[in-house]
């Protein structure tokens, strides 16, 4: 099956393989969008679990189509590593201004979309399996920077989630990942709606209000 009737459904498709093993865990769900919240929330209900959310933000060189580099909420810069390190330092030398430029605006559009109710504590996610989850993966980018944002912090497993992803998404979670849930491996992704029948994602507040309510319910 390519298609889901919503992103609930598809999350609660994703907590049936999760909940024999991790139901009496002590687990932690860190979704990396809006989209993701909603999935994710189906999976923290059923595992009785925290949750919250890391935002990250694609930077793109001006006229190219790749991702550059990835930026989460909290300032850390992920690199795609299609780039050799000498490309790197080449790029990063040649549009230093417009770079940081990036980074400023990305950061406030996420601490804005953030506010107070979203700040993620990497308390929250010591010693725990932490459960990363998408709602779907065109590339393996957010969770490449997922991985490096949890690096620092002694975790016991990480577990990485999608209900759908392309090929290389996949195999990017294989190496990252203890453990990886896809529900639909697919050779080209159109976009991430295109696979929900009902693909309308609530108000952000609203995303922040259900963020809000599972986190008071299980902390």
């Amino acid at each position: 099956m390519h298609y889901f009737p919503s992103r609930q459904v598809a999350g609660d498709l994703i907590a049936d393989v999760l909940e024999p093993k991790y139901r009496y865990e002590d687990c932690a769900v860190l979704a990396l969008s809006d989209g993701a919240v909603v999935v994710g929330a189906e999976i923290a209900k059923r595992l009785h679990c925290v949750m919250n959310m890391l935002l990250c933000s694609a930077i793109q060189l001006p006229r190219e189509y790749d991702t550059l580099a990835t930026i989460n909420n909290f300032g850390g810069v992920t690199f795609n590593d299609l780039y050799s390190p000498g490309e790197l330092e080449e790029i990063q030398g040649e549009y230093f201004n417009y770079l940081e430029q990036q980074k400023l605006e990305k950061l406030f559009e996420m601490n804005k979309l953030l506010g107070d109710g979203g700040v993620l504590s990497p308390g929250q996610l010591r010693n725990r399996n932490v459960i990363v989850v998408s709602d779907g993966l065109n590339n393996g980018m957010s969770m490449h920077a997922a991985a490096e944002f949890l690096k620092p912090i002694k975790i016991k497993k990480l577990i990485m989630v999608s209900p759908f992803a392309s090929v290389s998404a996949v195999d990017q979670m294989h190496i990252l990942a203890d453990e990886i849930v896809c529900l639909n491996v697919l050779e080209d992704i159109i976009s991430i709606d295109h696979y929900y029948e009902e693909n309308a994602l609530p108000k952000h507040e609203e995303i922040i209000r259900i963020l809000e309510g599972i986190v008071l319910n299980w902390k």
